[in-house]
């Protein structure tokens, strides 16, 4: 029977997805809402030695989450299995794989209700196009517009949407006629399961240059720390022995300890010492004269 074949095929693909599951580490769940398969395809291979991609729907996931004796913490997924997604299986930190998904995305040009992935700014210039319906449209979305050797011309750079505002049917159809992607498109995750423990999209969302600036800062504070204490370490003993010599020097010259390293600064010290003393002695000589002169008197 048809539907006896069609039921087996699921309980081949529940043992599948138990499979996957077991094998691996971590199990992601990515959006697959305005992901072209083209893009898929490229992650997909892209991807192929560090992550198993597959997409699978919400409800076999469910059977075999449920049926996965191994990892009963998986219930905790249970709650995000809505929508259309794809499954990734993989042993990568959650994060990484959250960073490699981010950087494997691909400008692409809008539709009424997408998201502006930046700050979109029409440059000043020739649009290419002859003048007609055109210039109403760019005028309708905040162009100010000119006509030049027979093509619209836009007059000054222009901000017409801001990063994470929501581009109106009008603008999209505008950008896209002049060539502008202001949308980016490709997987995004909405939660990792790591040996447990549940990762939230938000918890995921890492700013690369503002962690390595804190961490940069945090080694540098550290360093100075372990320099102000003399605690010495693998990083730090050169520096800690070039300020003990330089602090063994200057306290050698301050009490006169005679040195090898020192000898010649010792000398040259008592000869400076020496001038400054010499320059005095007419001084104190005008000083005693009348003084004596008093006397004889």
């Amino acid at each position: 029977m048809p539907s006896q074949q069609i039921l087996q095929q699921k309980i081949g693909e529940v043992e599948e997805i138990k499979q996957l599951i077991t094998q691996h580490k971590v199990v992601g769940i990515a959006n697959l809402q305005k992901v072209r398969s083209t893009q898929l395809q490229e992650l997909k291979k892209n991807l192929a030695d560090k992550v198993y991609m597959r997409v699978i729907k919400n409800t076999l996931m469910k059977i075999s989450i449920e049926n996965c004796k191994e990892k009963t913490e998986l219930k905790k997924l249970e709650e995000y299995l809505t929508g259309s997604n794809v499954y990734l299986f993989t042993d990568l930190n959650p994060f990484r794989l959250a960073l490699l998904l981010e950087r494997g995305k691909v400008k692409t040009t809008a539709k009424s209700g997408d998201i502006a992935a930046f700050d979109v700014i029409v440059p000043a210039g020739n649009t290419g196009q002859p003048p007609g319906p055109i210039i109403s449209q760019l005028n309708a979305v905040g162009l100010p517009t000119r006509i030049e050797s027979g093509s619209v011309w836009i007059n000054k750079d222009t901000l017409v949407v801001r990063k994470g505002e929501t581009i109106p049917e009008r603008l999209a159809s505008v950008l896209s006629k002049l060539g502008i992607k202001p949308v980016e498109a490709g997987l995004l995750m909405k939660v990792a399961f790591d040996d447990g423990l549940i990762i939230t999209q938000e918890q995921m969302q890492i700013d690369t240059s503002k962690t390595k600036r804190n961490i940069e800062e945090a080694h540098s504070n550290a360093f100075a720390l372990s320099l102000e204490i003399a605690y010495p370490t693998s990083e730090n003993t050169v520096v800690l022995l070039q300020v003990a010599h330089r602090e063994a020097r200057l306290l050698s010259l301050s009490a006169s300890v005679p040195t090898k390293e020192t000898m010649v600064d010792l000398i040259r010290k008592a000869h400076m010492e020496m001038l400054s003393l010499s320059t005095r002695l007419p001084t104190l000589d005008e000083k005693a004269a009348p003084i004596e002169g008093s006397e004889k008197g």
